[in-house]
């Protein structure tokens, strides 16, 4: 099961968010409120980690440009 970073709706203008990590299953709507406290939460969108292969562990065997200059 994934792990998804949610963060808190500040009622205040001002206030401070807190993050939270919260498994829940990838078919599972994004909550609304944290499921514990009950605070209003919104899901962030975070960077992943990801590994392109392609046949190859070569970067230059995914360049399709030869301009680019990464081939």
């Amino acid at each position: 099961m994934p792990t998804y970073v949610y963060e808190t709706i500040p009622a205040k203008t001002g206030a401070k968010t807190k993050r939270y990590e919260i498994r829940q299953s990838i078919k599972d709507a994004a909550l609304k409120k944290h499921p514990e406290t009950g605070e209003s939460v919104r899901r962030v969108i975070a960077g992943g980690v990801g590994v392109l292969k392609s046949g190859s562990s070569s970067p230059a065997s995914h360049c399709h440009n030869s301009s680019c200059g990464c081939g």
